[in-house]
């Protein structure tokens, strides 16, 4: 499976160089909206990842490679996860250095990025990502709203970051934990029948 992610990441590098830059920007002139946006939004990667998998078809090549359906499904969850911690280490450091932000809205970014892979990576691994891009412009939206209340929650004078962060704090986790444990086998299923 390592293999797998590798070569994403190569084919997903040219994107990565531009993302990087974003991720600049969105840290030091969009606060914490940057911060949770850009967590978030690395948990979509994948989709490009697939993407290029169509265009170049790759699943008919790997049906003739040692690669097990399992593993094919398993490798877009890890980039994902990868990414959206990768940023989420980068959110971590910028609020570091720029001395503002709480630690919680980025493991509720962290959260809401498993769920947002959870929940719609099987119907990109089912229908494809051109039939499956509703439901992915869905989400887009889903997550910049979100992405919205979070940072509007994480604001240090909000009444509401006293009253939520607490509570969300443990059930983020909780909820990334059990959408993902029902994602995968659902994914393994549909990636198998799409096969």
């Amino acid at each position: 499976m390592k293999a797998l992610i590798r070569k994403d990441f190569y084919v997903l590098w040219k994107q990565m160089r531009i993302f990087i830059l974003l991720v600049l920007v969105f840290f030091f002139f969009q606060g914490s909206f940057g911060s949770v946006f850009i967590v978030i939004w690395c948990a979509m990667l994948p989709y490009t990842a697939l993407a290029y998998d169509e265009r170049c078809k790759w699943d008919q090549l790997a049906a003739m490679m040692p690669y097990s359906n399992r593993d094919m499904v398993l490798s877009k969850y890890v980039l994902g996860w990868l990414c959206a911690g990768a940023a989420s280490v980068l959110s971590l450091a910028a609020q570091a250095v720029l001395k503002n932000g709480d630690f919680r809205v980025i493991l509720l970014s962290f959260c809401a990025s498993v769920c947002v892979l959870a929940i719609t990576l099987p119907l990109m691994l089912r229908f494809g990502v051109e039939r499956g891009r509703m439901g992915m412009f869905l989400m887009i939206f889903l997550v910049c709203g979100g992405a919205g209340i979070l940072a509007e929650a994480a604001a240090p004078d909000s009444a509401a970051a006293l009253r939520l962060l607490p509570a969300a704090a443990v059930l983020g986790p909780v909820a990334a934990a059990v959408l993902t444990a029902v994602s995968i086998p659902v994914s393994l299923r549909l990636y198998a029948a799409r096969r």
